[in-house]
């Protein structure tokens, strides 16, 4: 791994904020706009405020290698797909090139990065991983059925559209999750884990593989999905609840993303409430079978072993520096429940 990933956080967003600037004029942004660094975590993102036309947007720095030229424009013609359909989605910014998206080097960053902007969204987010869930009961319930809704429509969007030519994402399938490369990483690896917390996860990874072949990716099941819908990337506001960040959405079971939405309530008063509300909002949207929703474990199992292959593969980052002890606790207290009840 380069040096440039051991820099502590300070100096990291400084070499960024420097790219950041060097990328603004090939959106028209006078570069001594301020700037406020909203996440850096798989990506840099900032928000904006141009000096010139007084308004605000967001510029988000790709991690290097993440994503193919290819991946990421198919990204943004899902997004635009998805608007079309009415689901409520950012507004992408072209630049002076007429391009979604830019490539820009900086002498303080090792690699060519990729560069988008967006309009800034007026919100609240439904809650954060470190901060959880604000609001009473009734008010969580009503999001998180809401959040179902909207999930089912965008998978109504994706069981139906033409994906364009040259379109590709990646697969959060059998391979994707438990292969030898997993996508985000080989979680069983993470040298965190003690000797039988790894044996426990080898274990794991062998059942999920097995349960995940029998599954199947029959259309009904599996199909495109956003594979992100944490409580941050979900926005609500005057116009409904605003889907972002889309950064993860590829192919996947639409199962995955309900466990995705709800797996860091797990183990907290919260969690059966959300999973009861998701699927109720789900429903009125899009058929959810019974028999469908009883892999609905298998799933969390395999949402959860992904958070450790991230905190492996993104060492460098302060959330992984940060978050690690507790994705630890959160995937054995699941693979417990898993391995226990097969």
């Amino acid at each position: 791994m380069s040096d440039f990933y051991q820099l502590p956080v300070t100096e990291l967003e400084k070499r960024y904020e420097t790219l950041v600037r060097d990328a603004l004029p090939l959106w028209d942004i006078d570069r001594n706009s301020a700037l406020s660094l909203l996440k850096l975590r798989e990506n840099a993102v900032y928000a904006v405020t141009d000096r010139a036309a007084n308004e605000k947007l967001v510029i988000r720095v790709h991690r290097a290698g993440y994503h193919s030229d290819a991946e990421l424009r198919s990204e943004w013609q899902w997004i635009t797909g998805l608007k079309e359909y009415g689901v409520l989605t950012p507004e992408p910014r072209c630049s002076r090139n007429g391009r979604m998206f830019e490539i820009v080097e900086s002498p303080g960053v090792p690699e060519p990065r990729q560069v988008d902007v967006v309009d800034w969204i007026e919100g609240e987010q439904l809650g954060s991983v470190e901060e959880g869930l604000e609001g009473s009961p009734d008010q969580i319930r009503a999001r998180f059925e809401t959040l179902g809704s909207a999930m089912a429509k965008m998978h109504n969007h994706a069981s139906q559209w033409q994906a364009p030519e040259g379109f590709t994402r990646h697969a959060w399938d059998v391979d994707g999750l438990t292969g030898e490369a997993p996508f985000w990483g080989r979680f069983w690896e993470l040298p965190a884990l003690s000797a039988r917390q790894r044996d426990m996860m080898l274990e794991v990874r062998d059942r999920l593989r097995a349960g995940l072949t029998e599954l199947g990716t029959a259309p009904d099941i599996y199909g495109l999905i956003h594979a992100d819908l944490v409580f941050e990337n979900v926005l609500t506001g005057a116009d409904g609840i605003r889907v972002i960040d889309f950064d993860d959405c590829g192919y996947g079971w639409h199962l995955f993303d309900i466990a995705t939405s709800i797996i860091f309530l797990h183990g907290t008063g919260h969690f059966a409430m959300a999973k009861e509300a998701l699927v109720a909002g789900y429903r009125q949207n899009r058929p959810l079978p019974d028999d469908h929703l009883a892999w609905f474990p298998v799933l969390l199992m395999a949402r959860a072993t992904t958070y450790l292959g991230w905190m492996h593969t993104r060492s460098e980052t302060e959330t992984a520096r940060e978050m690690t002890p507790y994705i630890i606790e959160l995937v054995t207290n699941l693979a417990e429940d898993y391995l226990g009840n097969l």
